[in-house]
């Protein structure tokens, strides 16, 4: 009788062990590679700083590459000093991020997109009491709408294509996403509005294996940051100057391996979103 009560009680503790292994098998993070070689890689704000750092980078490892700018001019150099880099033409798209209906017609000449990075971002520092209402929303329409612009405009031509791997959309935060900082409140705002954006997509296009990235540099070496200094509170240089400053290229080549090596979970994206927080927030 003893024997049968110890076998009973086994099986009892067994299959719950049971349960929770097979359950952890499910949820555990999935790594996914995402491959860049002979594939559409589309960014915007991409003909100068990171934006244009992650097509020369882009172009190096072999994708097909499109970037969107306003200023035509500006595109145009940056396909010329992609070429001369890489030997490799790029296609450039002219469109401001805040008219969807011009971001949708660019979208549609590009074509199929596997990876989308939504880099584009204006920074005006200032105290939110001296600061114009007009100019506060203009940062939010740029950083926080463009990215709803863009996202939605291209979402179709992600998922319509057709070689069976997985896609990426990545978002360009900062490390004013991930804490306020003085100065910052327009900008943080928007940066903020970020994460909630990929996280609730990322629920969205799972079933279309698409997979969203968070990208949080400091700040960084571009022509953006040194018309950003010219403007910015005393108090706010200080607190940037203690944390220095990245070099465009060295993002894009940070930003680039978080993208190619996302984690999934296919239930639990906001664990996800963590370990890719962890990971990129130094980048």
């Amino acid at each position: 009788m003893a024997d049968a009560n110890l076998a009973y009680l086994s099986v009892i503790l067994f299959f719950p062990l049971a349960l929770l292994i097979f359950l952890y098998l499910i949820v555990r993070p999935h790594p996914v590679k995402i491959p860049i070689k002979n594939r559409h890689v589309f960014i915007t704000g991409g003909s100068s700083g990171i934006g244009l750092s992650l097509a020369h980078q882009a172009a190096k490892e072999g994708a097909r590459v499109s970037i969107l700018a306003r200023s035509l001019e500006r595109l145009e150099d940056a396909k010329n000093s992609i070429r001369l880099a890489t030997g490799i033409d790029v296609a450039v798209f002219s469109a401001d991020v805040r008219d969807y209906d011009a971001v949708r017609r660019a979208v549609d000449e590009a074509g199929p997109i596997d990876i989308l990075i939504v880099n584009q971002g204006v920074f005006v520092p200032e105290e939110l009491e001296k600061q114009e209402l007009d100019e506060v929303r203009f940062i939010l329409d740029v950083n926080l709408m463009g990215s709803f612009n863009m996202i939605k405009a291209a979402l179709p031509a992600i998922k319509s294509r057709n070689d069976g791997k997985p896609a990426s959309i990545a978002l360009m935060s900062s490390q004013a996403g991930q804490v306020g900082i003085y100065g910052y409140t327009a900008y943080s705002a928007s940066k903020f509005g970020l994460r909630g954006l990929a996280e609730a997509l990322q629920h969205e296009v799972i079933g279309d294996n698409i997979h969203v990235s968070l990208i949080f540099p400091p700040d960084t070496e571009t022509p953006g940051l040194l018309e950003e200094n010219k403007r910015k509170p005393q108090i706010t240089s200080i607190i940037a100057a203690s944390s220095g400053a990245m070099k465009a290229d060295e993002v894009a080549k940070k930003a680039f391996n978080g993208i190619k090596s996302a984690l999934c979970f296919q239930w639990n994206w906001y664990g996800s979103i963590e370990k890719w927080h962890a990971r990129q927030s130094r980048i």
